[in-house]
């Protein structure tokens, strides 16, 4: 048969040779439902393997490079390697230099010779080297690990260093400590992960993505404790797609890029400004690749945009309003949602933002059509996701306009042949999202639209959004803790003050520049812009651009 030479049988199964000609390559692409996807790798790469999963399978090449008294950011979009990366440096997975069958470990520290990884592999190898990891999936506390155990006995069982209070108040941990770990909701499961970690007495610190279901407040209070626990002898590696979360906290960064769940490959550490800002273009100039065939940047672009002929879009206006539930209790300023502009509320968690969309979806405009994207998501659909938009959004989901502005930069398409309960997070947000968008209506409520999605993959959405309301004119409302998306995303915002899970008060939509000058200032902390990409940057506490805007009372610079 042509071809059986690239190809041989392990067992029942087929496996292709990795250096097949270029005929059989041709053959496997058309296998059905695109079973087989072929990746060309740089052949330059190839030396500098240093893990594989197993034949014809992920390759990680280059590591990054962890510096003692530092913390290591990782930025990168998912499936190339970063959480692979933490594994090995945890000592869960040994470099094995891209032979599945494995090498000895003079192997990889001759490979590492000179560098900073041969420091760490060898205390490691020695066992003079303990890590701590923050898992990725908090959520595993409750249903695996820690059934039966409160919050304080769990932290005192893990305490080594006497630092038990100075974590719980830096994580503000004090109202749940003597809840169960089953009763604790997805942040208060990520303040817990964290405070376990950091209770720990270890010389290498690995969080990934500590900042998942928390809100904008204690993101902070997380980047601080993770800073706090820097010591001169601790190595610190942090993963986070948060971008302006990952550029405060971080003294170094290490781009990744390469091809999602085929390869990845790290880059040589840069500054925190340097990585994000290379990761947005998506160049490359020390290694001459361009990774992403267009920058993203948060730069205004709507001069290209051509309005729809909708007629006359009336804004929506909403009364002051109030609600109790149990012992906590919302009150609203009235307000009005202008076309074409997109409000996003700000506050913390616990003082009724999503309350404030459930009561404007069911209660207060019951004469609109509204479109809600709600927090969780729980896929009933049995069908594929082609199958899914067919019923839901027919008439969008026909038209070449919402493809080239929805479907294609959310990465649709890719996923219409999978079972809508088997996408993962965040193929089922970018999903809902085009659901949501897909859904004629005058107003569109979409709650933490930036949930699950890595760093790439937010910018896009926000761009989605912000390109949607313009061409459309409609209204949108943002529940959004994500510095970056927020700040790109928001014309208007609404400030919620007040103390959580006890009462809390919703101002009016104000202007941007002063709702979040108002926010950031509950927060203390001050915010600027970069001149490059017009991202927003979190100031070092006590730089000289911090003490200047606090002195002035700018807490947010739009310059």
């Amino acid at each position: 048969m042509r071809g059986t030479r690239c190809i041989e049988m392990i067992g029942k199964k087929c496996s292709i040779k990795e250096d097949a000609c270029p005929a059989c390559l041709n053959i496997a692409k058309r296998t059905p439902g695109n079973a087989v996807r072929i990746v060309n790798v740089p052949v330059g790469l190839a030396p500098q393997a240093m893990f594989r999963y197993s034949a014809n399978s992920f390759k990680l090449h280059r590591l990054p490079m962890p510096r003692a008294g530092t913390v290591l950011g990782l930025i990168g979009t998912n499936g190339i390697g970063k959480t692979t990366a933490l594994k090995i440096f945890s000592g869960k997975l040994k470099p094995n230099l891209g032979d599945p069958n494995g090498v000895p470990w003079s192997a990889v520290l001759a490979q590492v010779r000179g560098s900073e990884l041969q420091t760490y592999f060898t205390r490691l190898v020695d066992g003079g080297l303990r890590t701590v990891t923050k898992p990725q999936h908090v959520d595993l506390l409750k249903r695996i690990k820690f059934t039966g155990w409160t919050v304080s006995t769990l932290l005192a069982a893990k305490d080594e260093k006497g630092a038990l209070d100075t974590v719980v108040d830096a994580l503000d941990l004090g109202p749940i400590m003597e809840r169960s770990v089953e009763q604790l909701s997805g942040g208060e499961l990520q303040r817990l992960a964290l405070a376990l970690t950091l209770v720990q007495s270890s010389d290498a610190y690995l969080f990934d993505e500590p900042s998942s279901y928390l809100d904008i407040a204690q993101r902070m209070r997380a980047a601080r404790a993770i800073r706090a626990c820097v010591s001169q002898d601790t190595y610190v590696v942090v993963v986070e797609h948060d971008l302006a979360l990952l550029d405060y906290l971080s003294d170094s960064l290490c781009l990744f890029y390469g091809e999602r769940g085929a390869f990845g490959v790290a880059t040589a550490s840069m500054g925190p400004r340097e990585g994000v800002n290379t990761f947005l273009d998506g160049y490359l100039a020390s290694e001459n690749v361009r990774f992403r065939k267009e920058a993203l940047n948060f730069k205004p672009n709507v001069d290209d945009i051509m309005m729809e002929e909708s007629g006359d879009v009336a804004a929506i206006s909403y009364p002051a309003l109030s609600k109790t539930v149990g012992s906590f209790s919302l009150s609203v300023e009235p307000g009005t949602f202008e076309p074409t502009e997109i409000t996003v509320l700000l506050g913390q968690n616990g003082t009724g933002k999503t309350m404030f969309v459930k009561m404007l979806a069911s209660e207060v405009l019951p004469g609109l059509c509204l479109s809600v994207k709600p927090q969780y998501l729980a896929p009933r659909f049995k069908g594929c996701v082609k199958a899914l938009l067919e019923r839901r959004i027919r008439c969008a989901y026909g038209s070449a306009r919402f493809r080239e502005d929805v479907l294609v930069p959310l990465g649709i398409e890719p996923l219409l042949d999978m079972p809508v309960p088997q996408l993962s997070g965040g193929e089922l947000q970018r999903v809902a999202l085009t659901v949501t968008l897909g859904t004629p209506a005058d107003l569109y409520l979409i709650d933490e639209p930036s949930a699950y999605l890595d760093s790439e993959q937010r910018v896009l959405a926000a761009r989605v959004m912000k390109r949607f309301v313009q061409l459309t004119r409609r209204s949108l409302l943002v529940v959004e803790h994500d510095f970056m998306m927020a700040t790109y995303l928001a014309d208007k915002a609404i400030v919620y003050t007040g103390e959580p899970a006890v009462r809390a008060t919703a101002t009016s939509p104000q202007a941007m520049a002063s709702g979040m000058n108002e926010f950031l200032r509950s927060l203390d902390v001050t915010l600027r812009r970069d001149p490059e990409t017009h991202r927003p940057r979190i100031n070092k506490p006590g730089s000289v651009i911090d003490r200047e805007q606090r002195a002035s009372g700018d807490f947010y610079s739009t310059t």
